[in-house]
């Protein structure tokens, strides 16, 4: 049986180390060049990816497509690829919450995909054991098989579409969640004049919780698209009947440390405080590339 030709959109850190991996496989996977900045492409020549000008070149010759974007393009790039009448497999594989993983499943298989419902827990598998993806679906076997000996561990769920979405919100809610909060903390204890007595209480109670926050200095680079995931967090709360406001500041916290993105060097923990403490506009914040549709925030109901 041929291969299929899968499509990856769009291969930044996370999609480009996934790339790679179906590529040691020897899968044909393709990335669309259009509308994508130099350092995409650098990754996807990394990642041994093909090419396609546009979206519609590259589904002409697919039979699966992987989302992996960051979490506000995720409706927005199912629209796309429904637009061009893409009837192979489409996974989507973003940290977004039940609801709107089941809202772009409506979206594409309205036009005639299947549906696979993906949650990435680990950082980018660039070595094994570190890094699960978990699916759900009625193709969620076929998934997984694309994964096999590589350094992703496709773990399938029985449940019903919105099962791996919704683990992955629990899992970051905790993981990403508390960092904000962790954040807060120190900087609330740096306006107050105690941040060092904090520390040292810290060292003799908690010590994890000093490494936890000096940590945070290299998570910052990645802020900026945390907002858009707090936020699918706390729809996700909500949606359960749950408090959603913990998750709706942090994603204020992640959207104060958004001048960060990218980061070439994590910066003081000091730095990070300041940025915190400085005085915000209420002008809609800023979710991504220039082009790119802010997201609403979360809200009740």
């Amino acid at each position: 049986m041929p291969k299929p030709t899968i499509v990856l959109l769009h291969p930044g850190e996370m999609g480009a180390a996934i790339g790679a991996c179906l590529r040691s496989r020897d899968f044909r996977a393709l990335w669309v060049e259009q509308g994508r900045s130099g350092a995409t492409r650098k990754r996807a020549e990394a990642a041994g990816l093909e090419p396609r000008e546009t979206l519609a070149d590259a589904l002409a010759v697919a039979e699966l497509v992987l989302s992996v974007c960051p979490p506000h393009a995720a409706l927005d790039l199912a629209h796309a690829v429904a637009k061009q009448n893409f009837r192979g497999i489409y996974v989507d594989a973003n940290a977004i919450a039940p609801a709107t993983t089941r809202e772009v499943g409506r979206i594409v298989s309205g036009a005639g995909a299947a549906f696979v419902d993906g949650g990435i827990i680990g950082p980018p598998p660039t070595a094994p054991g570190q890094t699960r993806l978990y699916v759900c679906g009625e193709a969620r076997e076929k998934i997984a098989a694309l994964f096999a000996g590589t350094n992703v561990q496709a773990v399938e769920l029985d449940g019903e579409i919105g099962a791996a979405s919704a683990l992955k919100m629990a899992y970051a809610a905790w993981t990403k969640g508390s960092a904000a909060l962790i954040a807060a903390v120190r900087a609330l204890a740096q306006t107050e004049g105690v941040d060092g007595n904090l520390v040292e209480e810290w060292q003799l109670s908690q010590p994890q919780l000093v490494k936890e926050s000096e940590a945070v200095r290299g998570k910052v680079r990645k802020a900026w698209r945390w907002v858009a995931e707090m936020e699918e967090i706390a729809a996700s709360f909500a949606a359960a009947g749950l408090p959603d406001g913990f998750h709706l500041a942090a994603a204020e916290i992640y959207q104060r440390l958004a001048t960060f993105k990218d980061s070439a060097a994590p910066p003081a923990l000091d730095e990070v405080t300041a940025a915190l403490r400085e005085p915000q506009t209420p002008t809609s914040p800023w979710r991504g590339e220039v082009g790119e549709r802010p997201r609403p925030r979360a809200g009740r109901g």
